[in-house]
């Protein structure tokens, strides 16, 4: 076999992927906080970049005016026109929340001191976010010189601070804890708890009742009062502040028909800095005003793919209500059967464009919040030929089940005919095994009660 080398040419197509084009897709990823957070930070590394807090709320259309070198007024607001004094992005930076060890420690110095107060605090110091003690006793003996017994002291000091179940080493010993806190008159649940906890998450309790001699609505008893218990004690502590959720867009019917608005507060607004003008308009300034172009040309490009993002989000959400008119009329029990490859086509782009669109983005209709991707699902033929979307056939599953005798749970199988009966829906057991557990809903046998 002969191979000749030499220099050849060859013409290929190919996508580059550009930096301003990974800049683009990911403003299109951000969700309406996200978005916010985003441009703060490019203040941060574009001087040309000013950002002032966002205004007061405006039911308008949001302005995407391109920025040019000699504008003194904003060159891109997202909010109303009013003049607002210049907030550095640092005043927005909040105060860590209280750690549980912080918490741990704010009590021992309340109620001990000399080196009771060391230790417990060394202790407090190796409590992890889940509230567990992660420290050992070999560990705290090499240290202070403890003895077995006083280490166990020192342990149950630190269990005696709240929250209850704090400074646990197992998941026995913290619901143990809290119990003897909380239901200290419950001692069948103490039993079961340290000697039988795997019994009773395995919801063996036919044999748990045999073994014990106690009715079976006690141990169903037990299971519901361990279920009221915190398994992480820890978790209500934490260096993040709670999240909540921002509506992206808002869906509102005017005139008869639903109009879709771009949610705008929580966006600050940029300026162009003034103080940066002088290079951009002198084209003798040198590496200054090369630089300045630089930053000024990043600036543009940033508003375009803010613009784009806007948009793109605006037809989208246009699409979707236009397929789901009759959810955003009559609520979640008329959803349609509606695909990704639908809106890509009614909104003239890609899917992978929808999908990024749509996670992680919230929007605000009458009859409550959802992210964009929940009016997704597939559908089935009901016996009529008409199209069910899946989502309506899980929620007649957990209306079904909301709605059951307890003492005498619905099989899937019962749900199975009810369905086909009553809704012309024909569909498998495995199927409403599937549904089932997309619902978190346990099995018949499991959802079953014993008074």
């Amino acid at each position: 076999m002969n191979m000749e080398m030499g220099l050849y040419q060859q013409q290929t197509l190919k996508l580059v992927m550009t930096q301003e084009l990974r800049q683009a897709i990911s403003l299109l990823q951000f969700s309406t906080i996200e978005l916010s957070e985003f441009l703060e930070e490019q203040a941060l590394e574009n001087p040309l970049i000013d950002i002032e807090d966002p205004g007061t709320h405006m039911k308008e259309e949001m302005r995407y005016d391109m920025p040019v070198m000699w504008q003194d007024e904003p060159t891109h607001e997202l909010q109303g026109h009013e003049e607002q004094e210049n907030v550095s992005p640092f005043d927005r930076i909040k105060d860590d929340r209280e750690r549980v060890s912080d918490h741990l420690i704010n009590q021992i110095r309340l109620t001990t001191t000399g080196d009771e107060q060391l230790i417990l605090t060394h202790m407090a110091r190796n409590i992890g976010d889940d509230g567990y003690l992660a420290g050992t006793y070999e560990e705290l003996t090499a240290l202070f010189n403890l003895t077995e017994s006083e280490y166990e002291a020192y342990v149950a000091k630190i269990q005696s601070f709240e929250p209850a179940g704090i400074g646990a080493r197992s998941l026995q010993e913290c619901l143990l804890l809290q119990l003897r806190r909380y239901y200290p008159r419950e001692k069948l649940a103490a039993i079961i708890v340290e000697f039988h906890l795997e019994e009773l998450a395995a919801r063996k309790w036919k044999e748990l009742s045999k073994s014990l001699n106690v009715p079976l609505k006690d141990i169903q008893h037990v299971c519901d009062l361990v279920q009221k218990l915190d398994p992480h004690p820890g978790t209500c502590f934490g260096n993040e502040h709670p999240g909540h959720l921002v509506p992206d867009v808002y869906v509102e019917k005017e005139g008869g028909r639903f109009i879709v608005r771009l949610n705008d507060d929580g966006l600050p607004r940029i300026r162009l800095n003034r103080q940066y003008r002088h290079l951009l308009e002198n084209k003798e300034a040198g590496e200054a005003a090369l630089y300045a172009q630089k930053k000024y040309k990043q600036l543009v490009w940033l508003l375009k793919s803010i613009d784009q993002r806007q948009q793109t989000i605006r037809n989208i959400t246009e699409a979707i209500v236009q397929f789901q008119n009759d959810f955003f009329e009559k609520g979640p029990s008329e959803m349609k059967p509606l695909t990704l490859k639908d809106v890509a086509e009614a909104a003239d782009v890609h899917e992978s464009t929808v999908s990024r669109t749509t996670n992680q983005k919230y929007v605000q209709t009458p009859h409550g919040l959802f992210e964009l991707k929940y009016f997704f699902s597939l559908g089935m033929s009901t016996n009529t030929g008409e199209q069910t979307s899946t989502f309506v056939i899980k929620s007649k599953i957990k209306e079904l089940v909301d709605n059951e005798n307890k003492k005498k749970p619905l099989s899937d199988q019962k749900i199975v005919d009810y369905l086909e009966e009553e809704h012309g829906i024909a569909i498998s057991r495995r199927a409403i095994a599937k549904y089932r557990g997309e619902l978190q809903i346990p099995s018949s046998s499991k959802r079953k009660r014993y008074e």
